[in-house]
């Protein structure tokens, strides 16, 4: 099962998560279901959770990477730097 929910996760693309997870916030703050239908909801929503998170955290990445790459093309050559004149 645990194979099926990784699977699951990965062919979820940000949007569609975040769109999943706003219905099931919808549907919790409605009320009106069961014991058992809210505990699943829950459970769907943390699992949304974690799917948008782990997006969010590998766009900061590529981000970060970009940046990164940057500005080491931005930087002087190497013999030019003044940390080696020492």
């Amino acid at each position: 099962m645990a194979a099926r929910a990784g699977a699951e996760e990965t062919a979820l693309g940000y949007e569609q998560a975040r769109d999943e997870l706003i219905e099931v916030v919808r549907r919790l703050e409605a009320g009106g279901t069961t014991l058992e239908e809210s505990l699943a909801l829950w459970e769907r929503g943390e699992e949304l959770a974690k799917v948008c998170r782990r997006w969010l955290e590998g766009a900061r990445a590529r981000l970060d990477a970009s940046l990164a790459a940057e500005r080491t093309e931005d930087s002087p050559a190497e013999g030019g730097s003044a940390s080696g004149a020492e």
